[in-house]
């Protein structure tokens, strides 16, 4: 398989057809705030600014935990929206609503001024960036398998699925996915949510079905009765290159004013262990899934195996007690 190839398709897949993005264009100045049209110049008109005076933001989540789902009393909860709260309050943002979207229709929605910015969790690659802007990283992402109990073929990661002929299991529009396609695995079940991929593996359907593997245990832990268990978290390599995978929260490219003030708090929490594990610990997110200081957007937005070997290097020298210097992301 050919580098250039490997780097267009190791990526989660959000394409939009020129219809949606022409309709995008139109409609993103409507924004879920009656804005979407920040020009970034700090005016009165610009989302920020219409955001505070409203004391409310509308973000989308796609109910995955940990990261923002929906609790059956209606809640809206987890590890980015506690961080969304955290962040907007100190904005002078009270009040965030939820809005659940389907996967793959998230950053359509972002973009056509559905609501404000997208809370899920949402790794940073080269497609998306196309399309909408990031935070800067805030939660680094591991790969797992779920299994059945007992993990019979001796799964562990995509090469032991490739080795064995296994039946994997992946969600639509995932990153996982994407490896599926980079790695040549045979025949692949895709499936449209991560509880359909628990499914497929409780009832025999899928030898194992790869995600996050925060999401997998969490996943797991809730479902005692499913069959399943979660094997030892990887980082895939497609080509020898390690894909070592960030989340951020995804903004419109016009709101840089909101995207800049929320990057500012960010910074606050995320460089801070202690701050990180008040906030976004009580959903399983450890020192592990924090983001090394000098891990930076473009690193994942350009997605090239010396941007990602380098991306790996930093967060490695953080995980082994390594210095962090001041660059800015």
């Amino acid at each position: 398989m050919e580098g250039t190839n490997m780097v267009k398709k190791f990526r989660r897949t959000v394409a939009m057809t020129a219809t949606a993005g022409a309709t995008a264009l139109a409609l993103a100045a409507c924004g879920a705030a009656n804005g979407g049209n920040d020009s970034g110049d700090g005016g009165e008109d610009n989302l920020l600014s219409q955001l505070q005076d409203k004391g409310t933001i509308t973000v989308a989540f796609a109910g995955e935990r940990p990261y923002s789902w929906e609790t059956e009393d209606g809640e809206l909860t987890g590890a980015t929206i506690a961080l969304d709260r955290e962040i907007y309050s100190n904005l002078g943002i009270d009040n965030v609503e939820g809005k659940y979207v389907e996967w793959n229709a998230l950053i359509p929605g972002l973009n056509k001024g559905e609501y404000d910015s997208v809370s899920a969790g949402m790794s940073i690659t080269p497609d998306r960036c196309e399309e909408a802007s990031f935070s800067h990283p805030h939660l680094m992402y591991t790969t797992g398998l779920m299994v059945p109990e007992g993990n019979p073929m001796a799964l562990s990661d995509f090469q032991s699925v490739i080795d064995s002929d296994a039946k994997l299991a992946v969600q639509a529009g995932t990153i996982e996915h994407g490896y599926t396609e980079d790695l040549e695995i045979n025949d692949p079940m895709i499936v449209q949510s991560s509880q359909d991929g628990m499914q497929a593996v409780s009832s025999g359907r899928a030898d194992a079905f790869a995600l996050t593997a925060i999401s997998l245990r969490t996943m797991a832990e809730n479902s005692p009765d499913a069959g399943v268990e979660v094997t030892d978290a990887f980082t895939a390599e497609i080509d020898g290159v390690p894909q070592v995978s960030a989340g951020a929260t995804v903004f419109r490219d016009e709101d840089n004013d909101l995207r800049e003030a929320y990057n500012e708090e960010l910074d606050k929490i995320v460089n801070d262990p202690e701050k990180f594990e008040e906030v976004v610990g009580e959903f399983g997110f450890t020192e592990a899934e924090r983001a090394a200081k000098d891990l930076t957007v473009d690193m994942f937005c350009e997605g090239s195996p010396e941007s990602l070997k380098k991306a790996n290097e930093i967060q490695n020298s953080k995980d082994t007690g390594g210095s962090e210097s001041s660059t800015e992301n």
